[in-house]
């Protein structure tokens, strides 16, 4: 019966390793240990699954450093286990760790993806619409439960570059998806217009709200963030449709 177990978990194990990495543009390291028997299995329970992931990279070319949920107490279709798939009869819940380090974030800033969605924006300056090509970003955690941004922003109508500099305290809003910045304050050099450090300041809260690290059939609610000297550290709740499978 054991070496069954055995066999049957590592089908599981292998079955889900493959399906979360074909969602991911790159994966250093995963795991998944799913902690099952026969007869649970049969009886459609699974006692728990723990994903333990490194250098995971989500589209658009965001890095998580570590990814953790643990799942607890799953209900699933045996006949659907019995064939190496995980299939979830119910919706269940966990808990999931994401570790974000500044050289990741500050990559996903410098990415195509995010270069283009400034770039598509039309910003109000002095009155008239302006397109904005960002030229050099560079993002911060220098510790104190802060972020640091500052951005080299070219002006595309007039030609003119502008200098972009705040720091600012992340924090989780109350329905634990967005990511909101307060307290911020600006950099020495303030010829810059206030309307394109909004624009900055809205896209580093679009990077770090947590919808950016939903896999597909996981939702994540976020319950605290941790801001400490070169990364985030974001725990949540998981909310489970499906463990994806290859």
């Amino acid at each position: 019966m054991p070496e069954n177990a055995g066999l049957g978990e590592q089908a599981l194990n292998k079955a889900a390793e493959v399906g979360m990495s074909s969602q991911l543009d790159e994966v250093e390291d995963l795991h998944i240990d799913i902690k099952t028997n026969p007869l649970q299995a049969i009886q459609g329970e699974v006692e728990s699954v723990d994903i333990d992931g490194d250098g995971l990279v989500m589209q658009k070319d965001l890095r998580m450093e570590e990814l953790d949920i643990h799942i607890d107490n799953l209900a699933i279709n045996p006949m659907s286990a019995a064939f190496g798939k995980i299939e979830l009869t119910k919706p269940a819940k966990g808990s999931t760790r994401v570790v974000l380090l500044e050289e990741d974030i500050n990559r996903a800033f410098n990415s195509e993806y995010v270069q283009q969605q400034l770039q598509s924006q039309k910003i109000n300056i002095n009155g008239k619409p302006t397109s904005i090509v960002p030229q050099k970003v560079d993002f911060r955690l220098p510790g104190d439960g802060k972020v640091q941004l500052n951005a080299t922003v070219l002006l595309k109508e007039t030609g003119e570059t502008n200098q972009v500099a705040f720091s600012a305290v992340p924090r989780v809003s109350a329905g634990g998806k967005t990511v909101t910045l307060e307290n911020v304050e600006y950099g020495d050099n303030q010829e810059n217009s206030s309307e394109l450090t909004e624009a900055l300041i809205n896209q580093t809260s679009e990077l770090l709200n947590l919808s950016n690290f939903d896999l597909e059939g996981m939702d994540l609610t976020v319950k605290s963030l941790q801001v400490e000297a070169g990364k985030l550290i974001m725990s949540a709740q998981v909310h489970v449709e499906q463990i994806p499978t290859g």
